[in-house]
């Protein structure tokens, strides 16, 4: 990533200008801290630590930003910076400042990541208020989506008046690169194998999905660990899986680009009949169809061609990958 010229000062003072200014000005949350969704998330997130239950629970830290989102209805009530309250308006720095760079040929936009910063516990009856303000924006730089500037936004977040927590969230608005009419192909690249997940990978050379099964306690576990996070045992066995399995949850990819795929595409969380999760393609359905709660079943798809015209892909020979496909599609491993 590099800085490049502007090409017009005057528009980076312009930007630079928002540093500062308010986007939102005492929101509200819509909802106090409550149990369901504290135990939905923990549901969600496989964790099962017992702080988060019982009479003196408290909320997991990480969801911090998640008791200031608006929902698909947003925020109604509270002000943005110029005073007003109506939902239009709260973020019209923000909207302002976007104008501005989607006039500047910067009209894509790209979360790049996230910082939190933890004081006090939130607890079930909390009412969270929150001020967010834009913090930063950087000169023009250029990546390989594209060049464009970098725009942090930070929201302070109190209960009973008191900081709880920080967030800070930084996105690129870029204009992208030109995509080539026509790409080179490229091999899938190979998975990581080390020795603590050989085992899995000569499974699936096989044909056989195995799962991890603790011989301390019994707990199954994916992906491959070198000891058990239940007991703390160092041994284990395996168990093969039966290939059956749902659609926990999904994301559709569709940045960054990858010359080896071809997006956009689903990557789904697979719930397995036996209890495990874990990431893989969900094949064989249009990406727009793919939905929680469908039943998949495993199939093993060969990556890899030695004949691939790449310097990376010499001697690639063919490999095999798990994915799944909807059970209604039928499985052909």
């Amino acid at each position: 990533m590099d800085d490049v010229p502007d090409g017009s000062n005057e528009l980076y003072a312009r930007l630079a200008a928002f540093e500062g200014r308010a986007a939102v000005v005492s929101g509200v949350g819509k909802d106090l801290v409550n149990e369901p969704m504290i135990r939905h998330w923990c549901e969600a997130m496989g964790d099962a630590n017992p702080a988060y239950t019982g009479p003196d629970a408290i909320a997991p830290a990480t969801m911090l930003q998640a008791w200031t989102m608006g929902g698909l209805s947003g925020h109604t009530g509270h002000t943005g910076h110029t005073g007003r309250s109506d939902r239009s308006d709260r973020q019209s720095a923000q909207d302002e400042l976007f104008a501005l760079l989607d006039g500047a040929g910067c009209t894509s936009v790209v979360a790049t990541d996230c910082e939190q910063e933890y004081f006090r516990a939130l607890r079930p009856g909390d009412r969270v208020t929150f001020d967010a303000v834009i913090e930063s924006v950087s000169p023009r730089k250029t990546t390989k989506l594209g060049s464009g500037h970098f725009v942090t936004t930070r929201m302070d977040i109190r209960a009973g008046g008191e900081l709880a927590g920080t967030h800070r969230f930084r996105i690129l608005k870029y204009a992208p690169v030109a995509r080539p009419e026509h790409k080179r192909r490229v091999a899938r690249p190979r998975p990581v194998i080390n020795r603590d997940n050989a085992g899995f990978w000569e499974g699936v050379a096989e044909h056989r999905l195995l799962i991890q099964r603790c011989a301390g306690c019994g707990t199954l576990r994916f992906p491959w660990l070198p000891g058990c996070n239940a007991c703390g045992s160092p041994e284990w066995d395996t168990v093969e899986a039966s290939g059956a399995g749902t659609v926990y949850s999904y994301v559709v990819m569709h940045h960054p680009p990858f010359p080896a795929f071809d997006p956009p595409y689903a990557v789904g969380l697979i719930e397995l009949a036996e209890g495990v999760r874990m990431v893989s393609n969900v094949v064989g359905v249009p990406y727009d169809k793919v939905r929680i709660g469908m039943p998949v079943q495993l199939e093993f798809m060969r990556a890899g061609d030695e004949d691939e015209e790449s310097e990376a892909n010499e001697g690639n020979a063919e490999w095999e990958l798990p994915v799944f496909r909807p059970a209604h599609e039928g499985a052909r491993a």
